[in-house]
């Protein structure tokens, strides 16, 4: 009696222990899964067991006991292969072997048996809880409990007193009822822990009749469970599915993540280039020169500058006004500039080839004196805010390259009017190429 409450003890310590773990965070290496809502072809669902461990006479839940109280602990040994039907589900042919005694202490005479079982073979439904319950998807202990019908053969020898008779072996059906806990210490392979009790026929003990239709005994055991096939494939009695369709919504709710937050790191650069273009396309003194250009910040308001925004020294002189007269020539050096001029992409940096043909048209410029008119356009590809700073940027970017051949800043206008005047269709790449130019007003 003394011993039954210490397997009953130890058996609920275990139960405190498993409950317990059904809350801590998963062992990642025996969590199993797939696809959410994947066939049972994505699986294992083949496995197989083996085990050893004690058997006795008796039981921890006092079922029919028959007189026996000194317990006689003997060895036991089973396998057996199983289908998993469902995470939850599986049928199981289960095989057990080994030994079985005890003695019963009579008024009159003492008793003791011992039962050799070569074989027995059973058909056992087991069902795991913690592969069912959203609770528990965490969880890599996993109790469980199977029940079943089969047959068991056995030879048993009764001895009473000094005097012992050898029965002969028969083979009977019985019942086994096994409980216990999987704890699922890597992918595929579990290690059991269980409790059985087998209802057996009423002469396993010997014993012709008694106050018991049947004879039980207990077999206590551990063991390791391995899942067949493709080690590629997850198991199916490891797999729950909560824990497969967790894992699958986070795995896609990181990977979204990565995606926003590259997209916003992307936002805040273009952000940054923004600001910087507002910046450099200011003009904080007024003086025609944006600050990017202007080297001589801060001049008065009125004063005459330069393409770099320096003023430039008027001597007091007799202003002599000449009729401008523009030639076809004259016009023809223009186009030649338009034609010929390039900018690197979405910026406003002049290309090296469009030096000859600028450098004409300051000469131009120097020798006529001619005033002139630079009017910035692009197409309507991007956001209107940042195609009229950099119509306005590349025409600023022509101009200072022109007063840096020595033409009259005073006589440049630059403007930028962005999309809004398309001497083409914007629908297609040719007509968008026409719309991003820069036009020369000679006057």
């Amino acid at each position: 009696m003394k011993l039954n409450l210490q397997l009953a003890l130890a058996f609920a310590t275990a139960g405190l222990f498993a409950n317990s773990a059904f809350a801590q965070t998963a062992k990642v290496s025996s969590i199993e899964g797939t696809t959410p809502f994947g066939s049972a072809t994505q699986y294992r669902t083949w496995s197989i067991g083996i085990g050893a461990g004690v058997t006795n006479q008796t039981n921890i839940a006092g079922f029919n006991r028959a007189g026996y109280e000194d317990l006689a602990w003997n060895l036991g040994y089973s396998a057996y292969i199983k289908k998993q039907i469902s995470p939850s589900f599986g049928i199981k042919a289960s095989y057990f072997g080994g030994k079985t005694g005890g003695a019963f202490l009579a008024k009159t005479a003492d008793q003791s048996f011992e039962a050799k079982t070569p074989w027995s073979a059973a058909l056992s439904g087991e069902f795991q809880a913690a592969n069912t319950n959203w609770r528990f998807f965490n969880s890599f202990i996993k109790p469980y409990a199977s029940i079943g019908v089969g047959v068991m053969n056995s030879k048993t020898t009764l001895t009473t007193g000094s005097t012992s008779v050898e029965a002969d072996g028969i083979s009977k059906i019985y019942v086994p009822l096994d409980m216990g806990f999987k704890f699922a210490v890597a992918k595929g392979i579990n290690f059991e822990l269980g409790y059985q009790l087998n209802w057996v026929n009423q002469n396993f003990d010997g014993i012709q009749g008694g106050q018991y239709k049947n004879d039980l005994f207990t077999y206590i055991h551990g063991g390791l469970e391995f899942a067949l096939g493709s080690g590629s494939k997850p198991a199916l009695n490891n797999s729950n599915p909560v824990a497969t369709l967790v894992n699958d919504y986070t795995v896609k709710y990181d990977d979204l993540k990565a995606q926003n937050d590259a997209l916003n790191a992307k936002n805040q650069a273009l952000q940054s280039q923004l600001d910087g273009l507002n910046s450099d396309l200011k003009d904080d003194d007024g003086d025609g020169v944006a600050n990017k250009y202007d080297k001589c910040p801060g001049t008065p308001s009125g004063v005459q500058v330069d393409g770099s925004g320096c003023p430039i020294l008027v001597k007091n002189e007799t202003k002599i006004v000449e009729k401008v007269v523009v030639t076809e020539a004259d016009k023809k050096v223009v186009a030649d500039a338009i034609k010929n001029l390039e900018f690197d992409l979405s910026k406003a940096t002049i290309r090296p080839t469009s030096y000859a043909t600028l450098n004409k048209v300051a000469e131009l410029l120097i020798e006529k004196n001619f005033s002139l008119k630079l009017a910035g356009h692009t197409d309507n590809t991007g956001s209107r805010e940042l195609n009229m700073r950099l119509s306005k940027e590349r025409a600023e970017s022509v101009k200072a390259y022109l007063v840096s051949q020595g033409a009259n800043a005073s006589r440049i206008e630059a403007t930028g009017y962005g999309p809004d005047q398309p001497i083409a269709s914007n629908k297609n790449a040719a007509g968008r190429q026409q719309n991003r130019r820069v036009e020369f007003t000679l006057y």
